[in-house]
């Protein structure tokens, strides 16, 4: 076989075998193929589309370019989650802690940010010191001692994910529902897990727009964990707004932090009210909770009592990062002001994540260094009242020569008018699960 064959082949709209998906990924991640030929097949993929029998050999392929984690030694349901990425979503560092100071391991493969997007591994690396390049005897180890952990792919786990990743990132291929399936499902089904939660957005600051392009996306996921063994959840949420208040990635970090310090602040509240329902439902899908809703008051316990900060502490130091949270911070701030009096009517949250990555807290292209001190915080949810002048976002940043772009994409993102929007926010819009039982 030859690549320059099968993007043919995908490009005139016919469909793969498995074995042609097979011989791509081996050969790419062999280097046999090099990386202008899997993007051109990545594009084509995309815009043809992809059967179910192409999206589930794929993500057997993409399994089975390394070697899975063997967590046998280690007692008990493991159970993770996966979000689909959006602007200001830090749940992972969260929910992580909280799950498994509730007495389940949380193996958690993340990836870099995509596009507007943050990833959960930036964010985490704004810790000095964080490692998330562990070895899978490394995981094991900060699993033992702190009951969850949060890592990369490495050359052990799934490396030809970790390969396309980068690629998908600056060749406009990461919408692709069957690329997307695929590499979280992938990393997924090599943690050794029981079941898995997942957090598929919707609306302008998500991949996928529209709440149809979303179900879809959760259905074949959730089809392919039960065709895998695996107890499965899908929740639909809302990205029409950044969730939360901090958008950047120490700034992520700290708001972080601070909710699970059991501190309250308004703007931090779907951030916290999202991470209760998704450990919720890890609970309930691990056996520790009877429903969701014993699941949510599980949730909330471990956060006041402390044991879901002191988890992450846990963790934050079996994986060699600053014990003290020694974060980064930008030198410069400046305010993002209101043009008008009114009501903030609409976020478009593309805009607003792209402004951070202007600072220089994303990748536009694949080699970039990440800045993680730059970023924003703010101020103003959808619904609030402002005044003419007012802070809406306040902009740290290190470079001032990147401040002009930012401060014009945050005028195109917010919307101002007269009236309060009549609908109120949705924050889960649908919930697709399984009952197999563990």
């Amino acid at each position: 076989m030859r690549a320059v064959d099968l993007i043919r082949k995908k490009r005139d709209g016919a469909e793969h075998s498995g074995e042609e998906i097979r011989f791509l990924v081996d050969a790419f991640v062999r280097g046999d193929i090099p990386d202008y030929q899997m993007s051109a097949w990545m594009m084509a993929f995309l815009l043809r589309g992809a059967s179910s029998a192409e999206t589930a050999a794929l993500t057997a392929a993409m399994l089975h370019s390394g070697s899975t984690l063997d967590l046998a030694a280690i007692p008990g349901v493991k159970v993770d989650k996966h979000s689909t990425g959006g602007v200001g979503d830090k749940t992972s560092l969260i929910l992580a802690p909280i799950v498994a100071a509730g007495g389940l391991t949380v193996p958690m493969i993340s990836g870099r940010g995509l596009s507007h997007t943050g990833g959960t591994l930036d964010k985490m690396e704004s810790i000095p010191g964080f490692n998330v390049n562990l070895a899978a005897a490394d995981i094991v180890r900060v699993l033992r001692e702190a009951g969850c952990c949060i890592t990369g792919q490495t050359a052990e786990i799934v490396p030809a994910d970790k390969k396309m990743y980068g690629l998908r990132d600056v060749t406009a291929t990461i919408e692709s529902k069957a690329l997307i399936c695929g590499s979280i499902m992938s990393k997924k089904l090599a943690e050794g897990i029981d079941a898995l939660v997942l957090d598929v957005k919707t609306g302008s600051g998500a991949f996928m727009r529209s709440h149809e392009d979303a179900a879809e996306l959760a259905q074949m996921m959730v089809e392919t964990g039960e065709h895998m063994g695996k107890r499965m959840a899908a929740l639909i949420t809302d990205m029409d707004q950044p969730l939360g208040g901090a958008v950047g990635n120490a700034l992520e970090v700290a708001e972080c932090v601070d909710v699970l310090s059991g501190k309250r602040d308004r703007m931090s509240e779907d951030l916290r009210d999202l991470s209760i329902e998704l450990a919720a439902w890890m609970f309930f899908l691990g056996g520790k909770a009877a429903d969701p809703e014993e699941g949510r008051a599980l949730a909330k316990q471990k956060i006041a009592g402390g044991e879901a900060l002191r988890r992450f502490r846990a963790m934050v130091k079996a994986q060699s990062g600053s014990e003290d949270f020694a974060l980064p911070s930008a030198p410069h701030q400046s305010e993002f002001a209101a043009a008008t009096g009114g009501f903030i009517i609409g976020v478009d949250c593309e805009q607003v994540g792209l402004a951070s990555l202007t600072l220089g807290g994303g990748r536009s292209k694949k080699e970039d260094v990440i800045d993680p001190a730059v970023g924003l915080t703010l101020h103003k949810k959808v619904g609030d009242a402002v005044k003419a002048g007012e802070p809406i976002a306040t902009i740290y940043y290190n470079d001032p020569a990147k401040l002009p772009e930012a401060l014009a994409l945050l005028g195109q993102a917010y919307r101002i008018g007269p009236k309060p929007p009549r609908e109120p926010r949705t924050l889960v819009k649908t919930i697709i699960w399984s009952d197999k039982q563990l």
